[in-house]
Parts: C-alpha cells; structure tokens; sequence
C-alpha cells in the first residue's frame, strides 16, 4: 500500500525562493535580504549555493507578529 501525502502536507514542507517570500510578505527581495541580514526573520536554509526558506518557518513567524529571530535580542 502506497501512502499519499495530503496537500497540508506539502505546503508545510516547501522551501521558498527569495522572491517567492518576498511575495508572500509584500515586500522588495532587497528587503528579505535585509531582514535576513539584520537577524529579524528566521534563518534560511543553505542548499549548496541556493538560499531557501521553510514556508512553515515563513508562515509561522507571521502569525507570531514577525518577531526578530536573533538571539538576546531586546525590543
């Protein structure tokens, strides 16, 4: 028996490009760069020379209010 994967499933497991996050927070690609650069959003991911985000990741820091993701640091 051959298991499927639900569609759930697949969203939370797909990687993002910077555009592609970019569109999701209706922002520039400079500024995901940005936010990425200063320790304000969550890390990505590193696949050779590639740069992709965990859509969950994306998603989930949403929903908490887009806190900054470097560590001690105070608002």
């Amino acid at each position: 028996m051959s298991s499927t994967v639900s569609p759930s499933a697949e969203s939370f497991a797909k990687l993002l490009d910077v555009g592609q996050v970019a569109d999701l927070l209706g922002c520039s690609v400079r500024h995901v760069y940005r936010l990425r650069d200063c320790g304000k959003m969550p890390s990505p991911i590193k696949l050779g020379s590639l740069i992709r985000w965990s859509r969950s990741s994306i998603e989930l820091w949403v929903s908490d209010g887009c806190p900054s993701c470097r560590k001690g640091y105070r608002q």
